[in-house]
């Protein structure tokens, strides 16, 4: 499997013609006629609004439009418009690394390495800049301090199959959530699909989406999960929830760099590009709430560099197998059945 992944990827890196990085002030110089950027995100608009203001702040003149949803709603839509030659999007982020690999053996994305690529993990970046991790993101377990004590954490898949977690636990659909399903992939290779009968005796529930899992957890409503956002637990953390991240102490880590992309007939390329030289800027990435993909920039919360812990960092490989994730989504609606409640957030 790796060898025919390398393969693909070799496949995937042809020669491109790149957009060299260039300072802030140039960039924004040949932005500013545009006067506009769309981006589209994965996840939902509060990600995003904040950093969107920063940015109409210190560029004036360029309005920002966000197109927020989830991957599989707006891959499709990118390939609409690439179909009907009228792209809007300029630039896109979302977790779904695989349609980003795909639209680069495409040939649709405009490749561009920003000032300060060569600091960007290579484990992380794409080798010809088609595509850049905004940051690094890390599925752990987490659960509500007010309900389980330190001393009784879940911090193996197994502790999660005590009794006491009967009808208290909670995660997203992983059929439907890509980030969901790597983790629950990750336990299943580790302790094989018994693993499936044994957590669904446990009665948990599943919602669409972590913005819900983090809720849950954060409210009481559930005592613990191992699907929560590693980030998510840290900032309600930080605001005084009663929560808290439970490192393992031998599983892995599932994480992955969260990719963007500029379009190559994006309508704004320019503006596409002073942001996301602005955005990968060592100053913006100390405050990015996770850890960056750039080796020059201290780990968030005080936590050590991402790959200090044991991860499983084989997202690409799962999600460029049709073959394999159509039997994963298959076993996993199997035990689950389908999402109830479509038209949550992420």
């Amino acid at each position: 499997m790796k060898r025919m992944i390398a393969a693909a990827l070799a496949f995937f890196a042809a020669p491109v013609c790149f957009a060299n990085a260039e300072t802030l002030d140039q960039l924004y110089a040949k932005a500013k006629p545009e006067g506009a950027l769309n981006l589209y995100g994965g996840g939902p608009a509060r990600l995003y609004e904040g950093w969107i203001k920063e940015f109409e702040a210190r560029f004036p003149g360029i309005k920002v439009t966000f197109t927020g949803g989830y991957a599989g709603g707006l891959a499709p839509k990118i390939d609409k418009e690439i179909a009907a030659r009228k792209v809007e999007v300029d630039i896109v982020t979302f977790q779904a690394v695989q349609e980003f690999i795909r639209w680069k053996r495409e040939g649709v994305l405009l490749p561009f390495k920003m000032d300060g690529y060569e600091a960007l993990d290579p484990r992380f970046r794409d080798a010809d800049g088609a595509f850049t991790p905004l940051g690094v993101f890390a599925i752990a377990p987490a659960y509500n301090t007010k309900q389980v004590t330190a001393d009784h954490a879940p911090r193996s898949a197994l502790d999660f199959l005590k009794p006491e977690f009967k009808g208290k636990l909670i995660t997203a659909y992983p059929a439907d959530d890509d980030a969901t399903m790597f983790a629950f992939y990750t336990i299943v290779k580790k302790y094989g699909w018994k693993y499936m009968d044994d957590y669904m005796a446990q009665q948990p529930k599943f919602i669409q989406g972590h913005l819900g899992v983090v809720r849950s957890i954060g409210s009481g409503e559930s005592a613990a999960t191992f699907d929560m956002m590693l980030h998510h637990t840290m900032v309600e953390k930080a605001e005084g929830k009663a929560i808290e991240v439970a490192f393992p102490a031998d599983d892995a880590l599932p994480v992955w760099g969260q990719p963007a992309a500029i379009f190559k007939d994006s309508p704004h390329p320019n503006s596409a590009r002073l942001y996301l030289q602005w955005y990968m800027d060592k100053d913006q990435q100390a405050r990015i709430g996770t850890w960056s993909a750039r080796t020059d920039v201290k780990p968030p919360f005080g936590l050590k560099p991402i790959l200090d812990y044991k991860v499983a960092n084989d997202y690409a490989e799962i999600f460029t197998d049709p073959k394999l994730l159509a039997e994963l989504r298959g076993r996993f609606e199997h035990y689950i059945g389908e999402v109830k409640n479509i038209g949550g957030t992420r």
